[in-house]
């Protein structure tokens, strides 16, 4: 038989958030359906761990609205 070919995973559509302990160099991706569920998540968690705004992916891709990395 053979390897089976490994593919990329294909992100769901919504608006992501990476969340990490302080000082880790790899964290946990947390979806959410609407801008302002992501940004309350992202507000939770600001207290004790490191966030990140991915921002709004689409079809699997990114979606470009203008904004750059934010770091929360």
């Amino acid at each position: 038989m053979g390897r089976p070919p490994v593919l990329p995973k294909k992100k769901k559509d919504g608006f992501y958030i990476e969340i990490r302990n302080k000082g880790a160099k790899s964290g946990t991706i947390i979806i959410r359906d609407s801008e302002q569920a992501m940004m309350q998540a992202a507000k939770q968690y600001e207290t004790t761990k490191d966030v990140t705004i991915l921002g709004k992916h689409e079809n699997g891709k990114r979606v470009d609205d203008g904004r750059k990395k934010a770091k929360a």
